[in-house]
């Protein structure tokens, strides 16, 4: 191709993507699965979606209770993620095989992976079929936080939560940080002269 650029049919090659923990059901009969295709799609009110194959065992869940939650992902719950990404509710008790601890939702009957830094609490709104899977876009009721996370002006310390991402198949560490939103048209401050 000109300048050596290669085409390919349309495909789903986009990163980095969030593997999330997505938690759904009840405290009593829970469930968890991972999923990649996420993200926030509007800020007023706050949204996001999750999009799920049908044949996944979550999926009638999801559309019985109409709620989920999003558990953002660390590098100590890589295994956990990897696992619950590949096994199925059906055949296993995730939670339980992963050692993974379940606290009650704030605005949702679903619960939330302790072992998570962040969990968003999602009310779905409405269901899209798009073939492969189904989008489930959904309205963030509330966003719970592990106060371990906060510094003393109660700002929440992303940097410190060790968040993954998901790249084409493999799971990386965050890298190093290369500029604050904004920085590109930031003015530079003018230094005193001594």
């Amino acid at each position: 191709g000109p300048m050596g650029l290669l085409t390919w049919k349309g495909g789903t090659l986009e990163a980095p993507l969030p593997p999330v923990l997505v938690s759904c059901g009840t405290l009593d009969s829970p469930n968890v699965l991972t999923v990649a295709w996420t993200g926030i799609v509007n800020t007023d009110p706050p949204m996001t979606y999750i999009s799920v194959r049908p044949e996944r065992f979550s999926f009638e869940i999801l559309r019985k209770t109409g709620e989920f939650v999003i558990n953002l992902p660390t590098e100590s719950l890589a295994r956990a993620i990897d696992f619950c990404g590949v096994r199925s509710g059906r055949d296993i008790d995730k939670i339980d095989a992963c050692g993974l601890t379940l606290l009650p939702g704030e605005t949702v009957q679903a619960p939330l992976v302790a072992e998570s830094p962040v969990h968003l609490e999602c009310q779905i709104t409405q269901e899209l079929p798009l073939g492969s899977h189904h989008m489930f876009l959904a309205r963030i009721s509330a966003v719970r936080v592990d106060e371990k996370y906060m510094d003393e002006t109660g700002r929440l310390c992303m940097e410190k939560c060790r968040l993954i991402s998901y790249i084409h198949g493999t799971y990386y560490a965050t890298g190093r940080a290369l500029g604050k939103f904004g920085f590109s048209v930031q003015k530079k401050k003018k230094r005193p002269r001594s």
